[in-house]
C-alpha cells in the first residue's frame, strides 16, 4: 500500500507544488458601482404617447485598467439614445463599475479577461438599471438591452486597433 499526499499550492507562482500543474484562473468581483448616471426625457409627457416605435441608436465601450494595488478597475458604458419622428424620446448614458482582482491569469489572457469576462459579468446589472429607469420614466414596456456579445466585439475592436496594450498593465 501506498500513501499518496495531496500536493500543497503555491501561490507565489500560480503552480502546484509539484511546479507542472498551474493553479486555476480566478476572477473575484470586490465591488461594482453606477460611476456615471445619465436620462434625459425631454418631451415628456408627450414623448410617453407614442404611435410608433422609436429608432434606437446604442453604443458599447469597455475599458479597463490597472491599479498600483494589483487590482483592476473595469468600465462598461452604455448609450441609449431613442428618436421618432417628432424628435428625441429618451437618451441614456450610463457608465457601470467593477473592481476585479484576477489570480493566476496567463499575462496574454489579461486583457481579454478584463474586456470581455468582466464587461460580461457587469451587463446583467447596468441591463437592469436602463429596463428600470426606463419604466420610471414612464415608458412601457421598459427599454431591455439586447444581450451583447462581448468576444466578437472585443474581437473586432482589437482587428480595428481600437483597443491599447495598457488595459492590462498596473
Amino acid at each position: 500500500m501506498t500513501d499518496t499526499v495531496a500536493p500543497e499550492a503555491n501561490t507565489q507562482n500560480g503552480a502546484q507544488a509539484d511546479g507542472l500543474t498551474p493553479l486555476p484562473a480566478n476572477m473575484q468581483v470586490l465591488a461594482q458601482f453606477i460611476r456615471d448616471f445619465s436620462f434625459e426625457n425631454p418631451r415628456a409627457p408627450q414623448s410617453l404617447r407614442m404611435d410608433v416605435r422609436p429608432e434606437v441608436d446604442m453604443g458599447v465601450e469597455m475599458n479597463a485598467k490597472g491599479r498600483p494595488d494589483g487590482l483592476f478597475e473595469v468600465d462598461l458604458k452604455l448609450s441609449v439614445k431613442a428618436t421618432n419622428p417628432e424628435g428625441p424620446v429618451f437618451n441614456i448614458e450610463l457608465v457601470y463599475g467593477g473592481l476585479f482582482q484576477l489570480a493566476n491569469v496567463p499575462q496574454n489572457m489579461v486583457e481579454p479577461t478584463l474586456l470581455v469576462e468582466c464587461p460580461r459579468y457587469l451587463f446583467p446589472f447596468a441591463r437592469r438599471i436602463i429596463a428600470d429607469v426606463t419604466a420610471d420614466g414612464g415608458f412601457f414596456p421598459p427599454f431591455m438591452v439586447e444581450p451583447i456579445d462581448f468576444g466578437t466585439l472585443y474581437m473586432s475592436q482589437k482587428a480595428a486597433g481600437s483597443i491599447g496594450e495598457t488595459a492590462g498593465q498596473a
